[in-house]
């Protein structure tokens, strides 16, 4: 059977990937969407109408309008056992503390609404006019103090009246109608004992298709935008984690396996000899795998899941998940882990059982360990199949026009090339081997022709130990160059488009108030979201047409102009919408309203950074709560209050850098993946190696050399390894990026520069040949110790 340190790599292997996927599961499993605190009073919850976005996986609710919200609200409120029907009004608002934004932002509320979460009056009185507000209690202020909140036009003075037990702003009702004239939700507060079912039925029937009645976990789905999105991220992470790991850990029991066979050949040939089936190896080939698989399953599930709530809040601090992320525990996860283990372990193994199978009965005869068949014809079938797969997936990656899928066909494009340069290694190792020289120095010629005629003459058993430095360094150079290329020339892009030396941006708020952009001079773009007649949400873009067409040199108009945005009513479409000059073009927008807009003008598809153009006055008619995303000033004026002047390079760079962020969190932690893993197989392939060469070491000292020379010889077999690995590796790497620098060039339209991650690259080559002298050191010293004349027959 297996020894128990030919198998320690194997069984680490196995319980880092199960404790990595049954991680992932348990966290995946707790991402459900949470029903938002201030909503988890109502028992019932009309929302509205869904849109979708083809582009995005949280399509915003359509609103109602305001007096369509209050009408179906006096309706729902008559139903038996319901004691409340609240329309729910959200807007922006945020305290000016010291003159500068408090660090979050928080939404504000009509009053009405604190009946939906359960507010708690704690002291004071509820707001009654303009002016007044409620705020939380933690401010540390008291009744009649004075507070400056930021909304969507300004900083605003405010009374407070009295002190809530959560933090939210609560002003009057109708000043939150004022400024979030559109409705989103109808919160239903149903007396003690009445049955939130029947309450729902009933509501159903009053409200038709005009919306979608929830109850109980169904709430989460009011979850917001921004909570679901940061979810939603954190489930990308979690899912190319847990695939990475499973498709690594295969990969690294696949590799220790197969190492693990060509040093038994001799003792398999004796069961061969002694009457053993080709069935009956593979059997045992398997009976060992499944030993480490389910040994290793039961540490990995158990690992996972002790370290999934530290792992939870780490997220959480990352930005990987919202606020609301709690970590719970469920059996699935934990069982998925179990059986994946064995199979996992069996499917690593698959190969190296059918190898062994093939070992002849005169294989236990052979005086010496010579490879017969470095390249069988499966194997060559194999690794070109899969070679020619990745070259296909790659070209793929430079034709694609979007950016997601780019990035996902050159993942699976460097899997399939990394699988298929390990299986066509010990064909390319002798090519590689016939460059490598050492330095010549005393002593160093013999036992540089040494390591060199050896890689040689074992090619094979080189590809295996190279083959986890291969894996290491392909996917560390990939993900960490394709998100710095990425990264770099989407900036270039947006640096490019706009003809401006400096811009006004927010300064610790989601946006810019009016009074910060009526302040300054320059084009600046209000975004909003508005409605097609299809019920499509479509990116709007309120805009001043003279200093937009002057400000950004993108847009690329096709027909009419963006003049006649001056005009009331009216909009510039994208080519995609197919709408000529003078088509009617309906619209809703936040307000709830629908408006027939007059098509003036068509531009480029993705010229723009949206869906329409319309005027800032509309916009902003329509959209009382819209913040401005950015100014391009004409001139160098002092900022206001939330916002801050910077130049427009620094601006293409921070554009993104929340977002970026997060991908590079999450490209470290691919990376650490795919080195902690090859830092196992390194150590763990190696130090079987040395094992298996006590008789070579011992031929070596007994031929004339000293100590020194033998462990000169051991590391540099080790740094040739590395070298092997670290060229394949970066061969697999630099292709998949240059598809990706392709596919790049093609969305932006202008020629990106290949960012190389060299400090990545010294990083993980450094990691591997650290691992790979200790590895070939310790056993080495160990050997040394032991009289040099003791040889046994078979090293005779």
């Amino acid at each position: 059977m297996l020894r128990l340190r030919r198998a320690a790599g194997a069984l680490v292997a196995v319980v880092i990937g199960i404790a990595l996927v049954t991680l992932a599961l348990l966290l995946l499993v707790a991402g459900r969407p949470k029903i938002p605190d201030r909503l988890a009073g109502a028992a019932v919850i009309v929302q509205a109408p869904e849109s979708h976005t083809p582009a995005d996986p949280f399509p915003p609710t359509i609103p109602w309008p305001g007096t369509r919200a209050e009408e179906m609200s006096k309706r729902l409120s008559g139903l038996p056992g319901v004691a409340a029907a609240v329309a729910d009004r959200s807007f922006y608002a945020q305290a000016v503390i010291d003159g500068r934004p408090a660090q979050d932002a928080v939404q504000g509320h009509g009053w009405s609404s604190a009946r939906l979460g359960g507010v708690r009056l704690v002291t004071g009185e509820p707001p009654r006019q303009p002016g007044d507000v409620v705020v939380d209690e933690s401010l540390g202020l008291q009744p009649g103090a004075a507070i400056t909140l930021l909304t969507a036009k300004g900083p605003v003075p405010h009374t407070v009246t009295g002190l809530a037990d959560r933090p939210d702003y609560l002003v009057p009702d109708d000043v939150a109608a004022q400024l979030a004239p559109g409705v989103r939700a109808i919160g239903l507060v149903l007396t003690p004992g009445t049955d939130a079912g029947s309450v729902a039925a009933a509501a159903r029937g009053i409200v038709g298709a005009a919306g979608t009645v929830l109850t109980g976990d169904a709430r989460g789905a009011l979850e917001p935008r921004e909570d679901a999105r940061t979810r939603w991220i954190g489930m990308q992470v979690l899912t190319g984690v847990a695939a990475l790991a499973g498709f690594v850990t295969v990969f690294v029991v696949a590799s220790t396996f197969a190492f693990t066979v060509a040093q038994r050949r001799r003792e398999l040939g004796l069961l061969r000899a002694v009457g053993a089936t080709p069935r009956q190896v593979r059997r045992m080939v398997y009976g060992e795998a499944l030993l480490v698989g389910g040994a290793g399953a039961v540490l990995g599930a158990i690992t996972g899941a002790a370290v999934a709530p530290l792992v939870g809040r780490l997220l959480i601090d990352a930005g990987f998940e919202p606020a609301t992320y709690e970590i719970r525990y469920h059996p699935l996860p934990i069982l998925g882990g179990l059986l994946l283990g064995p199979l996992v372990a069996l499917a690593g193994a698959w190969a190296a059982a059918r190898r062994a199978a093939r070992v002849r009965p005169l294989e236990a005869l052979r005086e010496a360990a010579v490879e017969q068949r470095p390249m069988g014809r499966l194997r060559w079938i194999t690794g070109a199949s899969l070679v020619a797969v990745g070259v296909a997936l790659a070209i793929g990656a430079a034709g694609s026009d979007d950016a997601q899928d780019g990035a996902t066909f050159a993942l699976y494009a460097a899997m399939a090339l990394v699988t298929g340069m390990v299986a066509v290694a010990p064909a390319v190792i002798p090519l590689v081997v016939r460059l490598w020289r050492l330095p010549v120095r005393a002593g160093g010629g013999a036992i540089g022709l040494l390591v060199r005629e050896g890689a040689l003459t074992s090619a094979r058993r080189t590809a295996s130990t190279a083959a986890p430095v291969l894996l290491t360094v392909a996917f560390a150079v990939l993900v960490s160059g394709m998100v710095r290329t990425s990264t770099a020339a989407y900036a270039a892009g947006r640096q490019a488009d706009v003809a401006a030396g400096r811009v006004l941006v927010p300064d610790r708020t989601p946006g810019l108030s009016d009074a910060a952009v009526t302040a300054v001079s320059g084009a600046a773009i209000l975004p909003t979201t508005a409605f097609g007649a299809d019920l499509r949400a479509l990116s709007g873009l309120g805009v001043d047409p003279a200093a937009f067409a002057q400000a950004d040199r993108s847009a690329r108009v096709i027909m009419g102009g963006l003049d006649g945005l001056r005009d009331p009513d009216t909009v510039v479409v994208t080519e995609s919408a197919h709408l000529q000059p003078g088509a009617a073009c309906p619209v809703t927008f936040a307000d709830g309203r629908q408006i027939a807009l007059r098509v003036v003008g068509v531009v480029a598809d993705g010229s723009i950074r949206g869906d329409l153009l319309m005027s800032r006055d509309m916009v902003r008619r329509h959209d009382p709560s819209a913040l401005t995303s950015a100014v391009y000033l004409d001139r160098e004026v002092p900022a206001g209050t939330g916002a801050r002047v910077i130049d427009v390079r620094t601006w293409a760079a921070e554009a993104d850098s929340a977002e970026d962020h997060l991908v590079w969190l999450f490209t470290l932690m691919l990376i650490g993946v795919s080195a902690g893993y090859g830092a196992i197989a390194v150590a763990n392939t190696l130090l079987m190696a040395a094992q298996g060469r006590a008789s070579d070491l011992r031929v070596v000292r007994l031929a004339g050399a000293t100590r020194r020379q033998v462990a000169g010889y051991v590391a540099a077999e080790s740094a040739l390894v590395v070298a092997i690995g670290a060229v394949l590796g970066g061969l697999v790497a630099f292709g998949a990026l240059l598809a990706v620098r392709a596919g790049l060039s093609e969305q932006t339209g202008a020629e990106v520069p290949l960012v190389v991650p060299w400090p990545v690259i010294a990083g993980v080559v450094g990691l591997c040949l650290m691992l790979a002298l200790v590895a070939g050191a310790l056993p080495t010293r160990r050997m040394l110790r032991a009289p040099a004349l003791r040889l046994s027959q078979a090293d005779l």
